[in-house]
């Protein structure tokens, strides 16, 4: 890519993306919701990916 993109100011990826779209914090911010998320709903998408574990 280099060369075809200035890599400081046209790419920018994970935290520096989305600290980028909203402003300081919110990759942290997103990755905790996630998480959360994750914990409540834990049974529910283990079952979900159950109907698809085919040992």
């Amino acid at each position: 890519m280099r060369g075809m993109l200035d890599l400081q100011n046209e790419l920018k990826v994970a935290e520096e993306f989305w600290d980028f779209l909203g402003r300081q914090e919110t990759y942290q911010q997103l990755l905790d919701i996630f998480e959360r998320v994750g914990i409540e709903l834990r049974q529910e998408i283990n079952d979900y990916f159950a109907k698809y574990n085919l040992q």
